[in-house]
């Protein structure tokens, strides 16, 4: 048997990629998922589909977060599609500038500006049980209908801006990193950052050697960890470049250390726990000398409760004489300034909100109407629910890319979306290929599904006590996958027919109609 023979026994869309249908898909946003997923339909002979992008370019949260600093914490071989890697990656760990080139240039290379409808925000998608046809409404008004649905809309997409007394009233440079105003000039600038976390630890060095002081509000310290950071040379991206088996050696090899790290992360087991803080700890003892900052800047929660954070230059930053650290958020913010929890007001001309993203309390972005006139924000009122992350019962030939509870806590998002990639194209593919009107999934499997994921979650890290985006009000972790991405791949290796309700094409099956981009 050849190796083509033997791994097309390993590939579930190897006998059969070319889906003959005239039915036609909607993706919503592009993204490194849209994106993606539209490569997979091209490659797959269906061509009638339309993205819709709220913003006027490409690239999801690398062309919004273009910040100094700002840089994937996964490295950039595994941050990258299997199927387009980059053999020319200038950094272990990619940058954004190169991140969003690396987008762009998958964009050209496929050709699908063409199938993009730029500056066109989606408010509703409606369900028609009777045609089987989905009908997506946009925010100015103009309607789109398809067969199929793919919501490719990260979940972390809106600034969250502190709600802080006075906030409004700066007169100053306000601006959140999110949000970025490359025309700013910080040089010789009294500037605040608010903020510790993920956005903030790649900031603050970037920032403090131009600002002349540099005040940094810290809420609650984050565990952080070594950055493996290091500069690709030229003669190590020829090689790459060069042979093609090297560069799927390197990825595989990032991927299987990530996955041997995820008990790390992930378990609540105290051996592995003790394991990972000892590296952090030592991170700490390393990088910073005073016995009192030590203090400041540790963690009084378990690891692995919150995101744990890579890199080698916040601790340094922190001891520049011309940054200050402050240990807990701000009080209020005056016209001028921002006053401390103790009554100390600091002047600043700039204040930078490194404070995340705003969490929807709706947990789809528009609104999703299913069979029967079912709200899919009211079947989430109390935590959203997939099967598999990818389909949800009474919402038929709607797939969600980044759904609940699929997001990753040690690899890239880019392996789970995949593997959602080619589920969906699966059914697709079964849906054409049965002569079907949809297929939905039945809840019974679902629940039985997500009732495993909430089981597997009691056992995490995530559920120690701390508090977390990951949580809902109620402690419902809805947002990561508790387990090995090898383990989740397979769980989506193949689309299994027998878990879903089959609704045939009758004379009432209509096809939709969505319009290409100019």
């Amino acid at each position: 048997m050849g190796v083509s023979s033997l791994l097309s026994r390993f590939n579930p869309l190897s006998t059969d990629t070319t889906i003959d249908t005239d039915m036609n898909v909607v993706i919503i946003g592009a993204g490194f998922s849209g994106l993606g997923m539209a490569i997979r339909l091209k490659e797959a002979g269906l061509d009638d589909f339309t993205l819709l992008e709220r913003a006027d370019d490409v690239g999801g949260t690398w062309r919004d977060n273009h910040y100094p600093g700002a840089a994937c914490d996964v490295a950039s071989h595994l941050y990258s599609f299997s199927f387009e890697q980059n053999p020319n990656w200038s950094r272990a760990f990619g940058r954004q500038p190169e991140i969003f080139d690396y987008i762009r240039r998958c964009t050209e290379k496929y050709d699908l500006r063409r199938y993009i409808r730029f500056n066109t925000a989606v408010v509703s998608a409606t369900f028609d049980e009777h045609s089987g046809i989905w009908t997506v409404t946009t925010a100015d008004g103009d309607t789109l209908t398809a067969n199929f649905v793919i919501s490719a809309v990260g979940a972390l997409a809106d600034p969250a801006y502190p709600r802080i007394a006075g906030l409004d009233g700066f007169r100053g440079k306000l601006m959140h990193t999110a949000q970025w105003d490359d025309d700013y000039d910080l040089a010789g600038k009294r500037v605040a950052v608010i903020g510790s976390g993920a956005s903030a630890i790649q900031v603050v060095p970037e920032i403090a050697g131009q600002a002349a002081q540099l005040t940094v509000f810290q809420r609650t310290p984050s565990w952080i960890m070594p950055k493996p950071d290091r500069p690709i040379p030229d003669s190590e991206q020829e090689k790459y470049s060069e042979s093609p088996l090297k560069l799927r050696a390197r990825r595989l090899r990032i991927y299987w250390l990530n996955e041997l790290f995820a008990p790390f992360i992930i378990s609540d087991v105290g051996l592995f726990k003790k394991q990972a803080e000892a590296i952090a700890r030592r991170h700490i003892r390393k990088q910073v000398a005073d016995p009192a900052m030590r203090r400041r800047v540790t963690p009084d929660y378990q690891i692995g409760c919150k995101r744990i954070l890579i890199s080698n230059d916040w601790y340094p930053a922190l001891q520049q004489d011309n940054v200050e650290l402050i240990g807990d958020g701000p009080e209020r913010i005056t016209e001028h300034g921002i006053v401390t929890r103790d009554g100390r007001e600091i002047e600043v001309d700039a204040i930078v909100c490194a404070t995340g993203f705003r969490v929807p309390s709706t947990a789809s972005p528009f609104e999703v109407t299913g069979r029967s006139g079912v709200d899919l924000n009211r079947v989430w009122a109390d935590g959203a629910e997939a099967y598999k992350g990818v389909t949800v019962s009474g919402f038929p030939n709607l797939f969600f890319l980044m759904g609940p509870n699929t997001g990753p806590s040690h690899t890239s998002v880019l392996a789970f979306t995949e593997q959602q990639m080619d589920y969906a194209l699966q059914a697709i593919a079964h849906v054409a290929r049965r002569g079907l009107k949809f297929v939905d999934v039945k809840q019974r499997v679902q629940d039985r599904f997500n009732r495993g994921i909430q089981w597997r979650m009691k056992h995490t890290s995530w559920t120690s006590g701390c508090n977390s985006w990951y949580l809902t009000d109620s402690g419902k972790n809805t947002t990561l996958y508790p387990g090995f991405n090898w383990e989740y791949r397979l769980r989506l290796w193949r689309f299994a027919p027998g878990d879903y309700e089959e609704v045939g094409r009758d004379a009432s099956a209509g096809r939709g109609h969505s319009a290409r981009a100019a």
